[in-house]
C-alpha cells in the first residue's frame, strides 16, 4: 500500500505538488477559524446579549444561538469557498510559473546529455536560486563544449604530429625486411630515435591536457622564489655550457614567497630554459631574473628568462603558446611552452612573451602570486 501510494506521489509534477500543498493549507486554515468561530462565537455573542441587559426567555435565546451558528457557518462557507477558488488559481499560476524554469533546465540538461553542446538556460529572473542555477547550467555547457572543441582539435592535431615518426618507423622497418637497410646501430638508432620522439610526445599531450583541463594534480608549498632560480641554473648550466651559450642569473631582494608545487615550476623553468637554448646560437646570452611585481595591492613575484636569440615578430606573442607551434628547423615537440602556461596558470599565474622581432631575442615573464610574507 505504501509502495503504491508513493509511486502515484512520485509521478505528480511540480505544479501539482504546489498546488495540492497550497490547497492543504487554505484547507487547514479554514478548518481552524471554522472550528474557532464555533467555539468562541456563541460564548461572545451570548457574552454581549448580557453587557447590554437583554435576557430573552429560553425559547427566543435558542433561536437567536441557533441564528447565529447558521449565519457563521454560511458566512464561513461562503467565504472558504471563495478563498479556496481564488487560493487554487494563484496557487496554479505561481506552481506552473515556478515549474517552467525547472523544466527548462532538465531540457537544456537532456539536450547536453544528447551532444547538443550549444544548449543554454535563459534565466527567468524570478530570484537569487533561479539565477544561480541557470548560471550553474550555462557553465557546465560552456565548460562541456569547450572540452569537447579541444578534443576534436587535439586529435586532429595529434593525427599530424603522429604521422612523420609513425612513417619512419614504417617506412624502416620495410627496408629492413626487404633487406635494403641492415639491421646494424644505426638502423636502430633510427627506431629508437623515433620510437623515444613517440613516447615524448604522449607525455607531454598528457601533460598539457590535464593542465589545460584543471585535473593536473600539484603539492603546493611555500617556496623561496630564490630557491627556484637556483635549483633552474643548477640543472641546465652544463647543459648551456656545452653549447656555448653564457647563462646568468639575479634575483632581486623583497620578492614575496610562492605557494607552489617546486617539481612543477621547475618543470617551466626547464622548459623556458630549454626553448631558449634551441633558439640560442653560440656565443649568445640567456639570463635569468627574479623580482617582485610592481603592482603593491596585489603582490607577484617575476620570473624573467631572457635570450638573446632569433625572437619572433610582436604579433606572435600568443601564437607561441598554441599546441605544436614550433620554428621549422625546431627539435622540439611544440608543446613545451603550451605546457609551461598551462601550468602557470595552474598556479593562478600568467606567462606571457615578448620580442622586438626577428634576431632581437625573445622575453618570457612568469607572474605568480605571492603565497606568504616577503622572504
Amino acid at each position: 500500500m505504501t509502495r503504491v501510494k508513493g509511486s502515484r506521489l512520485a509521478g505528480l509534477s511540480l505544479a501539482s505538488r504546489l498546488l495540492v500543498n497550497n490547497l492543504l493549507v487554505v484547507l487547514a486554515g479554514a478548518g481552524t477559524v471554522l472550528v474557532t468561530a464555533l467555539l468562541v462565537g456563541p460564548a461572545v455573542f451570548e457574552a454581549h446579549l448580557q453587557s447590554v441587559g437583554l435576557a430573552p426567555d429560553q425559547l427566543v435565546q435558542e433561536h437567536v444561538a441557533r441564528a447565529f451558528d447558521q449565519s457563521i457557518l454560511v458566512a464561513l462557507g461562503v467565504g472558504i469557498l471563495i478563498a479556496g477558488v481564488t487560493a487554487a488559481a494563484i496557487s496554479w499560476l505561481v506552481a506552473k510559473r515556478l515549474a517552467a524554469p525547472v523544466a527548462d533546465a532538465a531540457d537544456v540538461a537532456s539536450r547536453l546529455a544528447d551532444g547538443r553542446l550549444d544548449a543554454r538556460v535563459v534565466d527567468p529572473r524570478m530570484g537569487p536560486e533561479f539565477s544561480t542555477l541557470t548560471t550553474s547550467v550555462n557553465q557546465l555547457a560552456h565548460r562541456l563544449e569547450t572540452t569537447e572543441q579541444t578534443r576534436r582539435q587535439l586529435t586532429g592535431e595529434l593525427a599530424h604530429q603522429l604521422r612523420t615518426p609513425v612513417a619512419s618507423i614504417s617506412a624502416t622497418i620495410e627496408a629492413v625486411r626487404e633487406g635494403v637497410l641492415p639491421v646494424d646501430e644505426e638502423t636502430l638508432a633510427t627506431l629508437a630515435q623515433q620510437s623515444h620522439r613517440l613516447s615524448r610526445l604522449v607525455d607531454d599531450l598528457e601533460v598539457v591536457s590535464r593542465a589545460q583541463e584543471r585535473q593536473l594534480l600539484l603539492n603546493p608549498e611555500p617556496v623561496a622564489v630564490s630557491s627556484l632560480v637556483d635549483a633552474a641554473m643548477s640543472a641546465h648550466r652544463e647543459s648551456f655550457r656545452a653549447a656555448g651559450v653564457e647563462l646568468s642569473s639575479f634575483v632581486a631582494r623583497g620578492i614575496p614567497a610562492v605557494t607552489v608545487d617546486p617539481d612543477r615550476i621547475q618543470e617551466v623553468l626547464g622548459n623556458l630554459l630549454d626553448n631558449a637554448l634551441r633558439h640560442t646560437p653560440s656565443g649568445g646570452t640567456v639570463s635569468m631574473a627574479a623580482r617582485p611585481g610592481d603592482d603593491k595591492k596585489k603582490p607577484t613575484a617575476l620570473i624573467e628568462v631572457k635570450d638573446s636569440g632569433r625572437g619572433f615578430p610582436a604579433g606572435d606573442a600568443e601564437r607561441i603558446f598554441d599546441r605544436f607551434e614550433k620554428a621549422p628547423n625546431s627539435t622540439g615537440s611544440g608543446l613545451g611552452l603550451t605546457i609551461a602556461r598551462a601550468i602557470v596558470e595552474a598556479h593562478h599565474g600568467s606567462l606571457t612573451a615578448q620580442s622586438d622581432g626577428p634576431g632581437q631575442g625573445a622575453r618570457f615573464t612568469i607572474a605568480l602570486p605571492a603565497g606568504s610574507q616577503g622572504v
